[in-house]
């Protein structure tokens, strides 16, 4: 299994930070060229590895890291996305919910990434939390996961266990998955919520 992370601000150098910390392989890409990213992913770790576009879009699980509103430019990059596994560490706060036909930012994000396999995940933590190390007062930091994809789940629980982290399923997008989907200026509520399950 390969691994890609697409967007390298805070949140994909945060999550390039869990990936080094378990010394895992992962490409980093950006619109830049991978010469530009080489010494933020050095300082991160070795594992870490700068790509391009097109070459980090083979990995077979990809995390979706960019500013939401620029998803729509990356699922343009291949024509279809059959087998590939999209993690949606977005989050739209501050698009109109009448863009999204009233519908989770994630469903949006499915539809342009046409044959995916979508699972929103990573995102309900700030960037500095989710870089700390998830092995925390004697269990480990929580992300949530929910996907109208359920085959999908088990791979990616299985990647953030990994990690480290102590995967949390919440179900369906538009039913559990509403809790880590930020509506219009409105914030879900486990957005935020640092928690953590007792090993």
């Amino acid at each position: 299994m390969t691994y890609a992370i697409i967007g390298f601000g805070e949140v994909g150098q945060a999550l390039a930070s869990a990936f080094a910390r378990m010394d895992m392989d992962v490409a980093v890409a950006t619109r830049r060229t991978p010469d530009a990213l080489a010494s933020q992913a050095l300082a991160i770790g070795g594992s870490v590895r700068p790509k391009t576009l097109e070459e980090a879009l083979q990995a077979d699980v990809i995390f979706l890291a960019v500013p939401f509103l620029e998803h729509a430019t990356v699922a343009k990059a291949l024509p279809n996305w059959q087998g590939k596994t999209i993690i949606d560490a977005t989050n739209a706060y501050g698009v109109p919910v009448d863009a999204l036909d009233g519908q989770p930012s994630t469903a949006a994000i499915a539809r342009a990434f046409v044959g995916a396999s979508v699972v929103k995940g990573f995102n309900h933590l700030p960037a500095g939390v989710l870089a700390a190390d998830p092995r925390v007062k004697g269990g480990r930091r929580v992300v949530f996961l929910s996907s109208d994809h359920d085959e999908a789940v088990p791979q990616v629980a299985a990647l953030a266990e990994r990690l480290g982290y102590a995967p949390v399923w919440l179900g369906k997008l538009g039913e559990g998955g509403a809790l880590v989907q930020a509506r219009g200026r409105s914030w879900a509520p486990l957005i935020f919520q640092d928690l953590v399950k007792a090993d």
